[in-house]
């Protein structure tokens, strides 16, 4: 079966894609780019009078010259101009490719972070990067991550498996964090082990004590056949779109369960929602996909009585 990093990988050695096209997708799309895509999906578990605006950045990536910090604050200013109620993190804030001309240290990518502003709180999960990167937590088989470590020094609240109640004008709903499910994947490198992540979903939506609906944030969206009706809206990252995505599709990323959580909006026994994210892993490019932020909007407001 082909494979994202595969995919990716011809993609950026095929001339007969041309250097027009080549230049679009090496030094435009993924630089140059920045939309935001909106999603209204209506959970049955979620009150229809219930507002709640989210704004969700994935993948950052963050490298010169591809992520640097001054595009990070270009979208951190992007984000807070939309006046989200809540803004979540999902996780790969290090960089996913050897091409770079400086790796930026997790302490000044999170400093700029911290820049994020929301009256309910900015909140992240980690990524797969960001546990690959980390040889210490890789022999250790646990963490903290160096990124992890990073947010939380900057202000913004990391969740591994856990779970905040919070409230928007009296009405409670639990937002959980799922810990990275192919966090010690490459560990095999440094010990044997048959663990592979961090996740674990019977635990993490233990920690829900009342029928409040609930958010789930999972980096990978490969959960989401696995998670129950008791979750309104799973939000995630990590497959960039596939990055590379022709007419709408991308067969870079895989099945999972007989679904291609791709993309977009997914509805099972939750809602899922699929971000394309920001930067770029394996290869500096896109095509088809542009970085986005993403602003889901929940519940409507209720009706002026005049």
């Amino acid at each position: 079966m082909i494979t994202r990093r595969h995919f990716i990988r011809s993609i950026g050695g095929l001339s007969a894609l041309g250097v027009s096209t080549a230049a679009y997708g090496v030094g435009i799309e993924p630089v140059l780019r920045l939309r935001v895509t909106r999603y209204h999906p209506t959970p049955r578990q979620w009150p229809a009078d219930f507002p709640l605006k989210i704004a969700a950045i994935a993948d950052i990536h963050a490298c010169d010259p591809w992520m640097s910090l001054e595009r990070i604050e270009g979208i951190v200013d992007r984000t807070n101009a939309l006046n989200p109620d809540l803004i979540v993190l999902l996780g790969d804030y290090v960089a996913g490719l050897h091409q770079v001309t400086r790796f930026i240290p997790s302490s000044e990518w999170a400093r700029v972070l911290a820049g994020l502003k929301a009256p309910l709180g900015v909140h992240a999960v980690m990524g797969n990067h960001d546990y690959w990167v980390d040889r210490a937590v890789q022999q250790a088989g646990q963490g903290p991550t160096v990124a992890h470590r990073a947010l939380e020094a900057a202000g913004i609240p990391v969740y591994e498996n856990d779970a905040v109640r919070l409230s928007k004008d009296g009405r409670p709903f639990w937002l959980a964090g799922l810990g990275d499910q192919l966090a010690f994947l490459p560990a095999r490198r440094f010990r044997s082990t048959g663990r592979f992540g961090a996740d674990d979903l019977t635990a993490t939506l233990a920690k829900v004590t009342d029928d409040a609906p609930v958010i789930l944030l999972a980096h990978e969206p490969n959960i989401a056949p696995r998670v129950p009706a008791r979750v309104a809206l799973q939000l995630s990252g990590h497959t960039h779109g596939g990055q590379v995505r022709l007419l709408g599709w991308s067969p870079a990323v895989p099945k999972q369960q007989g679904l291609r959580l791709a993309y977009g909006h997914v509805r099972l026994k939750c809602d899922v929602i699929i971000s394309g994210g920001l930067g770029c892993s394996i290869m500096p490019v896109r095509f088809g996909v542009p970085p986005e932020i993403v602003e889901v909007t929940l519940g409507r407001a209720a009706p002026v009585v005049s």
